[in-house]
């Protein structure tokens, strides 16, 4: 198990990258569309830092989802990523309204971020290998 899932499974711990025991490793893509909520946080939080209404929000329009993420998922995502170092936060109060909990990606998240994007690499052209052997076989 590497470093990264080591923390985010049991809420410690700061990842030194997804190369260490990638064998075990729980940051493989399991399929399920919760899973991508972790890059998708870290990629909106990447674009600017947000609070977690206005991230639930830009969530919805990546294709992952055939509507609005559930809210609570989110949040738990959030504090999970939190406690393991990859994003971090502070209140902001305001002169009009509540004071809101703004996140930002950490260097520990941009790695994060990066590993996830090498997965979704690999997961490409795994599906586009797939992809046209289906249409070789079907003609």
């Amino acid at each position: 198990m590497c470093d990264t899932c080591h923390g985010l499974e049991h809420g410690h711990g700061h990842g030194t990258g997804h190369g260490e025991g990638r064998g075990d490793c729980h940051c493989k893509l399991s399929g399920k569309v919760e899973r991508f909520i972790q890059p998708c946080l870290l990629l909106s939080l990447l674009q600017h830092s947000s609070h977690g209404y206005e991230l639930l929000e830009r969530l919805s329009g990546f294709r992952f989802y055939p509507g609005a993420p559930d809210t609570g998922a989110v949040y738990r995502h959030l504090r999970r990523l939190e406690n393991g170092g990859y994003v971090e936060s502070h209140w902001e109060t305001g002169d009009a309204g509540p004071a809101k909990r703004i996140y930002s990606i950490t260097p520990d998240g941009q790695d994060m971020l990066e590993a996830w994007i090498e997965e979704f690499r690999d997961r490409k052209s795994a599906m586009e290998d797939f992809i046209e052997k289906y249409e070789r076989s079907s003609r």
